[in-house]
């Protein structure tokens, strides 16, 4: 004797909910309960995160541009460059009473375990103003030294230019230049100093146009 003939008529499954059809628009129904539920909670999040993410750039752009230098959102007056070498740049240009007085803008380079995001801001002259990391997957203990939180070395580059150093010593001092480079981590502070010098030259094939009074504000 089956189980199905020992069951009462009302304890024994619909025979539809056991038929593939039947299954098949159960499974089609928890979906799309699903996929709405989710798609709520990003229209929850969506808003904070959006703000969390200005107030990290306006954080990392404050430490790339001094504040004294501008009197108009960084975050928002930006100029994009199209560079026949990095292609699609935007710009983030600081500005008082309309003159430019500086930009800021971000270059990835790759180190030992992937992407570096570099953030730089630039003066009128070319001499760089601050330098940060902004994210990164190098190894803790070693290449995390790249962070400002973690050590001094990436304040060295505030005051450099293209001409200081000279060419050949915008590399680690391993390969003959003159930036350090750490204990049993070369590769990331290398791809550092590298990525901020391809940001002096971006500027210096772009700098007409960057410093090219800002239009009044309407």
């Amino acid at each position: 004797m089956t189980e199905d003939a020992i069951l009462p008529p009302k304890a024994r499954p619909a025979g539809f909910l056991r038929a593939p059809l039947g299954l098949g628009l159960m499974l089609g129904l928890f979906s799309l309960v699903a996929a709405l539920m989710l798609a709520f909670a990003n229209d929850l999040t969506r808003a904070p995160i959006a703000a969390r993410h200005a107030e990290d750039l306006l954080a990392a752009l404050a430490q790339v541009v001094p504040a004294d230098l501008h009197d108009n959102d960084l975050a928002a007056d930006i100029r994009t460059v199209e560079d026949a070498v990095e292609g699609a740049v935007p710009i983030h240009v600081a500005a008082r009473d309309g003159a430019v007085s500086g930009v800021a803008f971000e270059l990835t380079g790759y180190g030992y375990s992937g992407a570096i995001r570099v953030l730089m801001g630039v003066a009128p002259d070319g001499t760089l103003l601050g330098v940060r990391v902004l994210s990164h997957a190098e190894t803790p203990g070693l290449g995390d030294k790249i962070e400002v939180a973690k050590g001094e070395w990436i304040l060295g580059f505030a005051g450099r230019s293209l001409t200081d150093p000279a060419p050949e010593g915008w590399k680690v001092r391993r390969d003959g230049g003159v930036f350090d480079q750490f204990a049993g981590a070369t590769i990331t502070p290398r791809a550092v100093v590298g990525t901020v010098h391809r940001g002096l030259t971006l500027f210096r094939r772009h700098r007409d146009a960057l410093l090219a009074p800002m239009p009044p504000k309407s």
